[in-house]
């Protein structure tokens, strides 16, 4: 077991080219923007915009005239609808006002060609649909720049994720050379007769403990650039390493500013409020159902007895249409109780998320006030773990400590290195997501 997990190690050590040699780097300003225009979420979203554009754009042509063209092919023996046949054809003739012709004509038939115009006069349900449309076009490009701001911190984060692989790496490449040293004197040692063979034995395993965390480092830094990559809008399977290392900035407004910027910036909370605009806009639809329509309308056509197309006569006709529904069982008055209860639901969910949004924006805050004090405590681990790894390891040279103690050591510094790629990591992040919190995590990160 021991050997085979030594051959994998060696493997992994001698062949990361040949693992990463696909690898490109990019700065975070390179995979940020990467990720804006080609992340399928994002692409999604501004796909939802577009839509709700096209929406907003064809409510607007109600306002405009609809021009129809019809063909239609019409035969019957009735004597109605043949007596009108032959007038609109022009082919009306004295012998068809004889008493057996009127009541029993033969079969006739009729192509129909027209083109009419159908124009709007007044008709309020227009201009609140159109508004409708449009609140709800300007709602998803606030879904698209919440979108935009999501991906951004996730990239942010994919990429602080391979950072924080490389450097566990380097901190288990350094434990097991460590390992290998505490091997190296237990050897010595025991060919000198100073220690038992079972501290040989100990720092052997602590040794393949070593090499065994190192490759779970290799293959979690190896599955972060993949995520990496995945995140920019890069093919599953794709790996993209880091140009640069990400270092801490001090949060340059204060918590309160930066709650006024969430209330005031958050995209989310904007798309709410055009959630409220278009449930205003809804209860005036309905209210509008109540006043009457008017609308011009003007037709020609033409009439043929033999070809569709075909013009024997042809007429024309204009006029307007005033139409009011005086009685609809109830029905406008429930539609606008149901939508003043959709503006006040509307209304209820927006102030319940700017509620929701000050206390995420403060509980960042506090979280990033928290990983700073574990960073802060992390630092000083570490110093304490690396000194009292130096006096261990002496004195175990010099016969004073066991091995059980010098393992503990190595194992405390061990911890302590990690513990610190761990804490410099979080601190970062939560630096990200107090700006987040308050909507300006690209204003602050895109350069």
């Amino acid at each position: 077991m021991v050997r085979s997990l030594r051959v994998a190690f060696l493997i992994l050590v001698l062949c990361p080219p040949v693992l990463f040699a696909a690898d490109r780097s990019v700065t975070l300003q390179d995979a940020l923007q990467a990720a804006l225009g080609h992340n399928h979420l994002v692409s999604g979203a501004r796909f939802e915009q577009e839509a709700a554009e096209r929406g907003a754009a064809a409510s607007r042509s109600r306002y405009f005239p609809h021009i129809f063209l019809e063909e239609g092919f019409a035969v019957s023996d009735a004597p109605v609808r043949v007596f009108m046949m032959k007038l609109d054809q022009g082919r009306f003739t004295l012998d068809d006002l004889q008493l057996e012709n009127l009541n029993t004509p033969s079969s006739y038939r009729d192509f129909r060609t027209a083109v009419t115009l159908e124009q709007p006069l007044f008709d309020l349900s227009i201009g609140y649909d159109r508004e409708m449309a449009e609140k709800e076009a300007e709602r998803a490009g606030f879904v698209l720049a919440q979108r935009r701001e999501d991906v951004g911190l996730a990239v942010y984060a994919a990429y602080l994720d391979v950072q924080k692989g490389r450097a566990t790496l380097a901190a288990t490449e350094k434990e097991v050379a460590e390992a290998r040293e505490s091997l190296r004197v237990a050897q010595a040692r025991s060919r000198e007769g100073t220690a038992l063979r079972s501290d040989e034995l100990r720092a052997r395993t602590f040794l393949s403990e070593s090499e065994q965390r190192t490759i779970t480092a290799l293959n979690d830094l190896r599955l972060a650039r993949m995520r990496l990559a995945l995140a920019v809008g890069g093919e599953a399977g794709e790996s993209l390493d880091i140009a640069e290392e990400l270092t801490s900035a001090p949060v340059r407004l204060s918590e309160n500013e930066l709650v006024r910027e969430a209330l005031a910036n958050r995209s989310d909370l904007k798309g709410g409020e055009k959630d409220v605009a278009r449930a205003e806009a809804a209860v005036g639809a309905a209210r509008s159902a109540w006043f009457p329509t008017v609308y011009a309308g003007a037709s020609y056509q033409m009439n043929d007895r033999d070809i569709p197309l075909g013009r024997d006569n042809d007429a024309w006709m204009a006029g307007v249409n005033l139409r009011w529904e005086l009685f609809d069982g109830l029905r406008r008055s429930h539609d606008q109780a149901r939508a003043g209860a959709v503006r006040q639901a509307a209304l209820q969910y927006l102030e319940q998320q700017r509620k929701e949004v000050v206390l995420r924006v403060r509980e960042a805050a506090l979280r990033r006030e928290e990983a700073g004090k574990r960073l802060e405590v992390a630092r000083h681990a570490l110093l304490a773990a690396d000194e009292g790894m130096r006096i261990v390891a002496k004195r175990y040279e010099n016969g004073l400590a066991t091995m059980v103690e010098l393992l503990d050591a190595q194992s405390a510094l061990n911890r302590s290195r990690t513990g610190l790629v761990e804490r410099e990591s979080d601190y970062l992040l939560a630096t990200a997501r107090v700006y987040h919190a308050a909507g300006l995590f690209l204003k602050e990160t895109v350069k």
